[in-house]
């Protein structure tokens, strides 16, 4: 990197310190700075409110509005307490995370694994998904590796690739499939969460009863790559420990009707979600992209 471009990047030497000490904060202090910053936060998250608000309308319509108005504070609170998490993730040392967790089918990834075929753990934008995979891969006792989207800053992407590599062993690009077939191929494990909106690639499919555009490449490349797909769910229990869960393999999935995978990630998932809806990630525009002739929801 010449001199010019280390200099544009000045700030992220403070933030690795920055960052460095609040993964080494007590799980308690960790969450009471979450409430705090949730509070300061709240009026320059007018955008994110909103979107969650209309997902949080769209899939819950049994609430009344007062139990609405609480699930989005909730789930804001859970979000801005996930950026924290995020940098637990990636800076936290093991020792920090011992005793903070608990994981239930961890015998599913090591029986797959020791098969010697690549293995997908397929997953979801929960609020804390990268601490998700930390925990994941410090009770399996090896870094396994993780899709990404790449951030259009170079210095703010150089931070996050730093920072991840740290913890996992390679990070791969969304949209890089070559490089995810060859990690799989290789007898790889991979972390990917494919249920955001998707313009490409994709079936609507029903997510809380709304057609969801979702990517339908998934199963494609599980069969493609002969990999074993495990879904993969974590939350905060309320007591603040972490709990894994990695199951068998969906019967029949991946099959040749990819559309028909999608539908069963979506309805796998919101099961998940409904358990504790507060933390998903609803502050994204899941319902952006619609079916031909239907109005968008978040205008």
């Amino acid at each position: 990197m010449t001199d010019a471009r280390a200099a544009r990047c000045w700030f992220i030497a403070p933030l690795n310190l920055l960052a460095a000490g609040v993964a080494r904060l007590p799980q308690k202090m960790l969450l009471a700075l979450g409430v705090l910053l949730t509070w300061l936060s709240w009026p320059l998250m007018g955008k994110r409110r909103h979107y969650a608000r209309v997902n949080i309308a769209l899939c819950f319509p049994g609430l009344d509005a007062a139990a609405q108005r609480r699930l989005l504070y909730q789930n804001l609170r859970a979000t801005v307490i996930g950026t924290l998490e995020l940098v637990r993730a990636w800076y936290a040392p093991a020792s920090q995370l011992r005793g903070t967790f608990d994981v239930a089918g961890l015998e599913n990834l090591r029986q797959a694994h020791a098969q010697g075929r690549g293995v997908l753990l397929l997953s979801a934008h929960f609020t804390h998904v990268d601490l998700g995979g930390r925990l994941l891969s410090e009770a399996l006792g090896t870094r396994f590796s993780v899709m990404v989207r790449r951030n259009n800053n170079p210095c703010i992407e150089r931070l996050q690739d730093q920072a991840r590599l740290r913890v996992f062993a390679q990070t791969i690009d969304k949209k890089d499939m070559r490089a995810l077939l060859r990690a799989l191929g290789k007898g790889g494990v991979v972390g990917y969460v494919a249920d955001q909106d998707f313009n490409y690639q994709h079936a609507f499919v029903p997510f809380f009863g709304i057609p969801a555009a979702t990517l339908t490449a998934v199963s494609v490349l599980a069969r493609r790559s002969g990999a074993i797909v495990l879904p993969y769910w974590f939350n905060r229990e309320a007591d603040s420990r972490y709990r894994l869960q990695v199951e068998p393999q969906w019967e029949g999935w991946p099959s040749e009707d990819p559309a028909a995978d999608a539908a069963r990630y979506m309805a796998e998932l919101e099961k998940v979600v409904r358990r504790n809806p507060e933390q998903y990630l609803w502050v994204h525009r899941r319902f952006k992209t619609r079916p031909p002739g239907e109005k968008g929801f978040y205008k």
